[in-house]
Order: C-alpha cells, then structure tokens, then sequence
C-alpha cells in the first residue's frame, strides 16, 4: 500500500517539490481565509488551510497511485466544503461546533473514496458527459468569484452565493477604495506577470509578497484587513463529530465531496500522464486521496485533491516520483512553522485577489464560448448545470446533467442501431446476402422473411423491433438472425419474445439463427428458445433458409 521510493531522481524531485510548495503557500492561505470567514472563526481559517495543504500532500504522496501528482487543498473542493460550513454555520450551536461538524464531512468524504477504490470504480468515476464536467466546474468557479467579492471590494464575507448576490449593490456601494486598490494591483500580478518572470517566480507567490510590501509601506496607515494570527503548532486530533443531529445531511454533503475529490484528482492524473508518459492507479489514487482527506480532517485541516497547477509546476521542475510530494509537505510543514507569525502581516484583499482568479481560471472559457457551435444540445445542458450549480447544489446540477446527457445520447444510440434492424423478403434490399441465400428468398417470393438484427441492442431498439415485425403480414416463415448482435439487453429481448410469440400464434414459422453467448443465455432465460422446435435453431443463416423454403406450404 505504501509507495517505495529511490533517491535516483533526487535532484528533480528536490525541485519539483520545493516549487510545489512555493505554489501552494499562497493558494492554501486563501483557501483558508475563504473557509475561516465563512465558519465565522477566521483565525482558524489560514492554519486550516496551511495544515490541509501539508497533511493531504504528505499522505496522498505515500499512499496515491499516480507518483507526480501534488494534492492539496483546491478551488473546487474548497466551494463545495465553504457551502457546508455554511449549513452548519446556520443551525450549529456556535461556529465552532459548526466548523467540527464540517471537519467530520471531511473525514466521511475520505471514506467515500476510500470505499472507491477498494470496489475499483475508479475507472467509472470520470464516465461523465464532457458537458457536464464544464458545467459543473464552470459552476463551481463562479460560485468562488461570488465569494470573493466582498473580500475584493474590502467588506466581510455576506452569506455565501445568495447572500452575495442580495446584497450586491450594498457590496458595492460600502467599497472600501484601499482594500479594492490591493486587490486590483495583486489580481493585475497574476495576470500581466511577464513569461519569464514565471518561470523564476511563480506569479502567486509573487502577487502575495508585492501585496503583502505594499500594505507595509504605501497603504500603511489605511487600516487594511489583515489575516488573523494563529498558533503556529501542529493541529491536534480530534474526533468526528456526529452530534449536530444533521448525519443525513453530513453523509449527503460527504458524499458530493468525495465524488468531486474523485473527479478533480483522477482528471489531474491523466494531466500527469500526458506530461510523463505513464500511466496512474485510479483505485490505488482513490484509496490515497481518501486516507489523505480522512487524516486532514481529523486533524482540523481543509479537504483537498488533486492540484492540476501544483502538478503541472512539480512536473516541469524535474519532479518525477512520489518523492517529490513529501519534499514539498516537508517543505510547506517547515515554513508554516516557522514563518508563521508573519502571517499576520498579509492583507485578506490580497488573497481575495488570488482566490477570484483562481475562481475565473476554473470557468471553462474554451468550452462555453464555443459549445453552441458544436451542438445547442450540448451547450443548454452546459449552461443548465452552469445555472443549477450556482443557484441550486451541486448533487442536483450533476443529477440532472448527467440525467438529460444520457437520455440524449441513448435517443442518439437508438436511432443508430435502429437502422440496424431490417426484414428481408427480397433481394433488392441493400443487405449482403450470398448468392445462394438470394436464389432461396427469390425461389420463396416474400412468403419467407429475414428479420435482421445486428450491433448491440439496448432498449431504444425495441421500438424498432416492434415496428419491424409489423411486416411479417402474408410470409409463410421468419428467420430472426441475431449472428451480429453483440448485446441482447432485457428491453430488447423481451421485444423480440413478443415479435416471435405473435408470429407463432398467428401460424407462421419461426426460425433462430446465431445466438451465442450472452445473447443466448438472456433467450434461454426468457425461455424462448424453449417455444421451438430444436431444428428451428442453428448457427448458420443459409441453413435456416433452406428449412424454412423447405416446409413453405404449396398456394397458401
């Protein structure tokens, strides 16, 4: 279980490991100050975001399946656990007790994905409509905008999405020029950082060391915000916490954790993959990401998952085993130790600044200016869960996407494999036949029919199958040719039951020809095969035309 690691990549993994952490102290800190305000303890915030950022990287790194993979705590996985703090927040006795009931969701999303991965589904999780994965991160990454925009504009933090939006034009009419100054100058940072600048500093640390010196000297005597201080200890254990009299809701908002956990760390692994030409464990990168978010919670940290920015950086830097995990940890444990009563001194604009551009980032901007040209299907189901994600939760944008993508593309599959359904009396059909099973069907001049099936037939097909079998009118005989079918499912066969039973009740000959494997076994267990005569089945289509022309009665 435990990963083993070799010094053979030590330098790179060194370095990939120490820009990891550079990248991650920043991003955990807003992390962390966007839970601590919406928890209503701020001060705990920035140390939960730190410790999340230390613990998920450390133990995803010895436990994971993909070696170059950097988790930690992310904008994803931090909206969806801000919305559960906020819940609790409501009902919870005090923030406290709210914040460990959130931590205990934490814990429990941890399980869900350890439980992924023992019953190997990893390879399921990702089966989800491309729509619908930009929809929801889209989603997701405006709901983090949202969030900031009252850090950005100087104010506190006004109830989550909704809040937000009712309170909006108060948001900005309290604009604290200062604090929006910061923000404005951190986010331009981030954004007109030159290229080769990045690659000696990475423009997030950067933008929190230019904020953090320029609230010091040029804004120092306006007041500006800053994080709370916090003890610079390593966070103590503690045990879940079930007492709220919410478990339903704590397993519900667990579970949508885990499945975005999940989501989040295996797209990043096949990031990795392309940039390493390996290929990762899914099962073994559940079970990892899940003990990572068990021991993060329970030590009082943020959840997290896989980190496509973290990993990309690790990558390029040399990193190429799981070594370069723990250096980072190690790395980020050390300077959160050590530097951490200089935290303090940083300004919260700053990180609202670093936090909204992760949150536009995220948006899946490539997709949605372009997916109303691609399909009006594609982009109403996109910017269905976009709306849904926002306004409503996410189970119900991810239940209801998923929902309308496959019934549409079922819809789709069906009207394919419908085509794949024919009846047969002539040789004029644009169907391969040999020669000699053309000589038969024009020696038996419609009194037989081949009713052809083919490909796999899920129960879209069944319609067709019943609308087929419409055309056996006067033929004497029917050969049901299943040699193609790849996959009878349970609509479809019970379909071809009903086609073949009103063909014997009203007199006709019924023939089976190539059913094997599983499409023989779900036959025999609607005991259809039992209904005929045993020479009626065969293997072979020309043998069953040569039956059924044999016994075609003379002038019927």
């Amino acid at each position: 279980m435990l990963n083993r690691f070799n010094t053979n990549n030590l330098r790179g993994d060194a370095f990939g490991g120490l820009t990891a952490a550079v990248i991650a102290l920043p991003m955990a800190l807003a992390f962390g100050i966007a839970v601590g305000n919406a928890s209503g303890v701020p001060e705990v915030g920035a140390a939960a975001g730190l410790w999340g950022a230390v613990i998920i990287g450390l133990v995803a790194s010895l436990f994971g399946g993909t070696p170059t993979l950097i988790s930690e705590p992310t904008g994803p996985m931090t909206v969806v656990f801000t919305s559960v703090v906020i819940s609790f927040a409501s009902t919870a006795e005090s923030p406290e007790k709210a914040l460990a009931m959130a931590f205990t969701v934490g814990v429990l999303a941890g399980v869900f994905q350890i439980l992924f991965g023992l019953f190997r589904l990893g390879r399921y999780i990702t089966m989800m409509p491309y729509t619908v994965i930009s929809g929801f991160m889209s989603g997701i990454g405006i709901i983090l905008v949202l969030l900031q925009l009252a850090p950005f504009l100087g104010q506190d933090p006004k109830g989550g999405v909704m809040g937000t939006l009712s309170q909006l034009p108060a948001l900005i009419q309290g604009t604290q020029p200062m604090e929006l100054s910061l923000a404005v100058i951190t986010l331009a940072i981030l954004w007109f950082t030159p290229s080769a600048l990045k690659k000696v500093c990475p423009p997030q640390l950067l933008a929190l060391v230019v904020g953090t010196l320029l609230a010091v000297s040029v804004f120092s005597g306006a007041g500006l915000r800053t994080i709370p201080s916090f003890s610079a200890e390593f966070p103590s254990l503690s045990m879940p916490d079930f007492s709220g009299g919410q478990i339903r809701m704590m397993v519900v908002n667990a579970a949508v954790l885990g499945m975005l956990g999940c989501i989040d760390a295996l797209l990043t692994s096949v990031v990795a993959d392309s940039l390493t030409r390996t290929e990762h464990d899914s099962n073994k990168e559940l079970i990892g990401q899940g003990l990572a978010n068990v021991a993060s919670g329970l030590f009082g940290a943020l959840p997290g998952a896989g980190a496509t920015m973290g990993t990309v950086v690790n990558i390029q830097a040399g990193g190429r085993t799981a070594l370069s995990g723990v250096i980072r940890a190690v790395v980020l444990m050390l300077v959160v130790l050590l530097a951490a009563p200089l935290a303090s001194m940083i300004p919260l604009a700053v990180l609202a600044g670093i936090a909204l551009k992760v949150g536009i980032d995220i948006i899946d901007w490539e997709f949605l200016k372009r997916a109303h040209h691609l399909s009006p299907k594609a982009a109403v189901i996109t910017y269905g869960v976009i709306v849904l994600t926002v306004l409503v939760d996410l189970i119900t944008a991810v239940g209801i996407g998923v929902f309308v993508a496959n019934v549409l593309t079922i819809d789709r599959m069906s009207a394919l494999q419908s085509k794949k359904v024919k009846t047969i009396s002539t040789t004029d059909d644009d169907v391969e036949l040999s020669e000699e099973e053309q000589s038969l069907l024009d020696q038996a001049a419609g009194k037989v029919l081949l009713f052809q099936l083919a490909g796999p037939m899920i129960f879209g097909v069944a319609k067709a199958i019943s609308r087929e079998h419409n055309a056996i009118g006067n033929c004497q005989a029917v050969v049901f040719d299943l040699s193609e079918v790849s996959h009878l499912g349970v609509t479809a066969a019970i379909a071809l039951e009903n086609a073949v039973k009103e063909a014997m009740e009203v007199g006709r000959q019924v023939f089976m020809v190539g059913a094997t494997g599983s499409t023989a076994n779900r036959l025999r267990k609607l005991k259809l095969l039992e209904r005929l005569p045993e020479r009626h089945i065969t293997s072979d289509r020309l043998q069953a035309l040569q039956l059924a022309v044999a016994e075609l009665t003379p002038n019927a």
